[in-house]
This record gives C-alpha cells, structure tokens and sequence, in this order.
C-alpha cells in the first residue's frame, strides 16, 4: 500500500458509490487505499459491505449533537484516528460545517446526480425532468462550503427519454455515477501527484469520451 493516499468514505444508505471505489482500489495500480467507511446512520447498509471486505467502520449520528459544528468536529476526529489523508462522498447526506469543508478543502470529493452547476441540492433528477432538459447526468465535484458548488473534476451524461420518471432517470445515472467516480478519483490524486497543485484550474472530464 506504500504511496498511495489514504482514503475515507462517507455513506448514510446503501453505498453502491462507495463499492465501486472499493472494487477500484483492489487494483495494485490504483492510488487511493479505501482505510475507512464512515456513516452517520447504524443502519445504513454499505457498512456491511465495507466490513465483509475488511474495512474498518465507524458509526456517530448527528442526532446525538446539538449543533452541525459539533457533529464534524466528532467526525473530523475520526478521520483524523485514521489517518485520513483525502476523503469522498458517496451518498453522505449531510451539510459540512464551514471549518470542516475549509479544513479539507483540496482533499474531499463528492458525487451529484446532475450536470452541475444545474440542479443543485436535492431532488436534481426531478428537477431535471421539470427543467425539460434532454441530458443529464453525474458530476464529480470537489468539496467547498457552498452546496454542490465546488470546481468540476468528471461528468457523465446521460439521455433523457420520454417516458422517464424521476426513479429510471436516477437508476441510468446511477449507472454512470459508479463508471465516472473510480476514474474522477484516480485522475484526481495521479494529477495531485504529478503537479502538487489544485485541480480547479483544470478542465473539467466528460465520460463516455
């Protein structure tokens, strides 16, 4: 594992965005090494997944702070017992405090289900049907205190039919999320590494090529 970069992840479901980094970094030339998966819920169902694959888990709900400050300060201390070194979001359904997202800013990732910057915050597969808009899709988009407003690492687009409801437009996005996120990450931490710089400058990547 020596040189690649410490990674945690944080879930609140199911985690199938999590499995796919997972499964990426089984790859001996892959540079991230999955050390931790974080919830904020016990029952989410990615922490077995992660544990039957040998990756330590940690579970701290929000409900049990008073203050959004508070809760990431427990869960920057985690990270930290970890050694965490970059940190991406799959599923994680919870706003940062500023001084989280300040203190990892450059080193945490999330994905969202929609061409950013369109469709912002919740619901963005309905919104996107109620815009009338013949593409969507999933960005991969680094982490800043604004909501889903960070520079854009990776995109990938999708059609919009006809016939789609909110849920067969989420599950073909769901599709690209899991094709998209091991790349963006890869491509993100390989570009760190050879230029020690930030990525915001960078042009952001649209998959399929």
């Amino acid at each position: 594992m020596s040189g690649k970069t410490k990674v945690a992840i944080l879930i609140s479901g199911r985690g199938s965005n999590m499995k796919s980094l997972i499964q990426a970094a089984k790859d001996s030339d892959y540079p991230a090494e999955i050390i931790g998966v974080f919830s904020n819920r016990a029952d989410a169902a990615g922490l077995d997944y992660a544990k039957e694959h040998g990756i330590q888990t940690a579970v701290i709900s929000h409900k049990d702070f008073d203050s959004r400050e508070a809760f990431c300060d427990a869960l920057d201390a985690q990270l930290e017992a970890w050694g965490t070194e970059f940190i991406c979001l799959a599923g994680y359904m919870r706003i940062h405090s500023n001084a989280f997202a300040e203190k990892w800013l450059g080193k945490m990732l999330n994905i969202h289900p929609s061409l950013l910057p369109l469709f912002k915050g919740l619901k963005p597969q309905q919104q996107a049907l109620d815009a009338g808009v013949k593409v969507s899709g999933a960005t991969v988009h680094e982490v800043t205190p604004e909501l889903d407003a960070g520079p854009s690492v990776m995109q990938g687009v999708v059609p919009v039919l006809e016939d789609d409801d909110a849920d067969s437009l989420a599950a073909r996005i769901l599709t690209v999320e899991h094709e998209i996120y091991p790349k963006a990450l890869k491509y993100f931490l390989e570009k760190r590494r050879n230029t020690d710089q930030n990525l915001a400058a960078q042009q952001t990547l649209i998959w399929p090529q």
